[in-house]
């Protein structure tokens, strides 16, 4: 039986609707858009399915453009841990494609996604020249840094509604995915992935925080009614 084509063999160019969810494109001058947006490739990850891996040289920059990924690593015992989600309108990676490093963990699909790829040497290209695509990197680069001291703390709580909550709150956060918007598109299963606690007892933090007002359990997802509210959970 034929092996079925990687995420990379299937890559293929960005339509105008992908390139309309890349946050960062209109930033760009319009000489600089015009030179970059025909490198912008996209490929279609199902569940399982990995996006880079541990080990393997940075070539692309990634983001999320539909979907659902997670990024996690492989301790030396084997087993997997979970650093975060990354939903629509999220990319990551930058700070491994910028140091032209390999990367240090594994970014995998939960779902059928779309995933956008920016050739490494693009992108060097535009931090180079471009003044609005640089501000993007930084900003990046330094709301990546507040959501790792999160997780650390999250890493800390043995309070499994606080882990929950704080984990919604990570991936609404509007810089990092601007994409979400008020509703992320998830289950309760995949939320539990990414947590690290079993569906059940996940599906018990979502009813408690419903009852507080911070968010409304809706066909598909989540609603954020109160991310100030998710953020200071257990503070």
């Amino acid at each position: 039986m034929a092996q079925a084509p990687s995420v990379y063999q299937r890559r293929r160019g960005a339509s105008a609707a992908e390139l309309a969810q890349i946050p960062w494109l209109a930033l760009l001058t319009p000489s600089e858009r015009k030179r970059i947006e025909p490198q912008v490739v996209v490929s279609d990850p199902g569940p399982g399915d990995y996006v880079c891996r541990m080990g393997r040289p940075a070539t692309y920059w990634f983001g999320v453009v539909e979907g659902l990924l997670k990024m996690s690593t492989d301790s030396p015992s084997g087993r997997s841990i979970t650093f975060t989600g990354v939903p629509p309108g999220g990319w990551f990676g930058e700070g491994t494609v910028i140091k032209r490093e390999s990367y240090r963990y594994n970014i995998s699909a939960l779902r059928r996604s779309v995933v956008a790829g920016l050739p490494i040497d693009t992108f060097h290209w535009l931090l180079d020249n471009s003044i609005g695509f640089n501000r993007f990197v930084m900003n990046q680069l330094n709301e990546r840094l507040a959501q790792f001291i999160e997780a650390r703390e999250i890493d800390r709580s043995n309070d499994p509604d606080v882990r929950v909550a704080r984990n919604l709150a990570a991936l609404f956060n509007p810089t990092l995915f601007p994409g979400v918007g008020e509703m992320l598109r998830i289950t309760q299963q995949e939320l539990a992935y990414l947590v690290g606690l079993s569906r059940q007892r996940v599906n018990v933090a979502l009813n408690t925080l419903q009852a507080q007002g911070a968010i409304r359990i809706e066909y598909g997802g989540m609603r954020v009614l109160n991310l100030a509210a998710l953020r200071a959970s257990g503070t």
